[in-house]
């Protein structure tokens, strides 16, 4: 199974540009993004459609490849760089791994369970979700919730707390057991790369803005596996600050 691993990186974010250059404990973030990828998989490429992001991914010996600034998400600029990838090096791969770039601290062994889910033959799409900790917020709609079947396919996403608890207070919905999150990161084989690029937007992902859902109105299944890996996304500056103001790094240094 020959797997690329891409980590889409733009430099205009609206909520925080030039993300993917910020300095992380000596690091840019897209280097620390990359490195942490490279402990798992042999081939990996930044796609961006910035010359800048191109440059700092060439000054730390990385690969990258330019894209289109128009593309809708990170999933259809995974695969224009996949045709690009594949095109100059002359390689055809299995799976397509999409690596955020806005997660700096994701660990290797994250990655490995994302494709582990492809053991199992008929997996088309594979992801990772976590417990929610008693401590967190399953009421924020920053983080998208995920209900599974008994086979660990994924039945749904939203934005909202699901599954809704019918005659619980919604102080005690939150038991450490009963809800997952998210984690973005995807890996497809490489012919649903293809297929799902060319999808319409459904009803279901306009109302909750996730892209996911596109996929699963669309009748493909995605596999979950679950981590217990704590993993950090960084969206906004002060995501950064966060961190910073809880010692888990060093910025700017």
């Amino acid at each position: 199974m020959k797997v690329l691993a891409i980590i889409p990186s733009r430099y205009g974010s609206t909520r925080f540009p030039g993300k993917p250059l910020v300095k992380i404990e000596g690091k840019s973030m897209i280097n620390r993004v990359y490195e942490r990828s490279c402990k798992v998989f042999d081939h990996v490429c930044v796609a961006t459609d910035d010359q800048r992001i191109i440059d700092e991914v060439k000054s730390f010996g990385g690969d990258a490849v330019m894209t289109s600034n128009t593309h809708r998400s990170g999933t259809d600029r995974c695969f224009e760089a996949l045709n690009i990838v594949e095109e100059r090096d002359g390689n055809k791969f299995d799976i397509v791994v999409n690596v955020q770039g806005d997660e700096p601290f994701i660990e290797p062994g994250q990655l490995s369970e994302l494709i582990g889910c492809f053991k199992e033959k008929d997996t088309k799409i594979a992801t990772l979700v976590k417990r929610f900790s008693v401590e967190e917020d399953i009421f924020s709609p920053n983080t998208p919730k995920v209900v599974l079947s008994a086979d660990m396919d994924a039945l749904y996403f939203s934005r909202s707390a699901i599954p809704y608890k019918r005659g619980v207070d919604t102080s005690l919905w939150n038991d450490g057991k009963t809800y997952y999150k998210h984690i973005g990161l995807y890996a497809f084989t490489r012919e649903t790369l293809k297929e799902v690029t060319t999808l319409e937007q459904t009803s279901l992902e306009i109302a909750e803005q996730l892209e996911q859902l596109r996929w699963l109105e669309s009748g493909y299944k995605i596999k979950v596996a679950v981590t217990e890996y704590q993993s950090y996304s960084i969206d906004t500056p002060e995501d950064l600050e966060i961190l910073v103001s809880r010692n888990i790094i060093k910025t700017g240094m």
